[in-house]
């Protein structure tokens, strides 16, 4: 896709992977690294074409998250949320949560495997304002993507190394995340 549609295919490819977190940036970024080292591309614009594709992909999550909106989200928690162990109240925590760190949620959620996505459909919840909600977005989005794009740059052909060295982090990312809401469901039953 990057051969044939260039930067727009790299855009387009980041603001999938916003959309579908399978897709993962791991692996687009780096190899539009290592097509920048065999100079078929520039640096600058690879860049600029993934941040802008990762940001764009921000927005579905942002606004559905204002359509659904708290009390809605709150409903769908009481009626289904007990097949995932997810109330009302669980919201209302998890909302006063991003309350006091929305711009910090925004900033490094942007860094955290998972969680890169996701974290969009919080801050619409809250009405996060559009313009912070975009700053934060970007700062962290160009954080990660020119460490991705450098490091591809520079393991050049190799640049499948990335995903190697990154795998592992993301995996224990996910699977610390994973743990914690396991122990969270033990004991909130436990509770009940």
């Amino acid at each position: 896709m990057m051969d044939s549609l260039g930067y727009g295919g790299i855009a387009l490819l980041m603001f999938l992977e916003n959309l579908f977190p399978p897709i993962p940036s791991e692996l687009i970024m780096p190899l539009a690294g290592f097509t920048v080292a065999q100079g078929k591309m520039e640096m600058m614009p690879v860049l600029a074409a993934g941040i802008f594709g990762t940001v764009l992909g921000a927005f579905p999550w942002y606004y559905l998250g204002k359509f659904i909106d708290e009390h809605r989200l709150e409903t769908l928690a009481d009626q289904y949320g007990k097949w995932i162990t997810v109330s009302s109240t669980d919201i209302k925590k998890a909302n006063n949560w991003f309350t006091r760190h929305g711009y910090k949620a925004v900033f490094f959620g942007r860094l955290v495997p998972g969680i890169r996505t996701l974290i969009s459909l919080p801050a619409g919840l809250n009405n996060m304002n559009l313009a912070p909600f975009v700053i934060y977005s970007t700062l962290g989005t160009l954080l990660w993507t020119c460490f991705l794009t450098v490091a591809g740059y520079k393991l050049g052909a190799n640049y499948e190394l990335v995903e190697e060295y990154i795998a592992p982090v993301s995996k224990i990312a996910l699977l610390s995340l994973a743990i914690f809401f396991i122990i969270w469901v033990i004991r909130k039953r436990l509770r009940t």
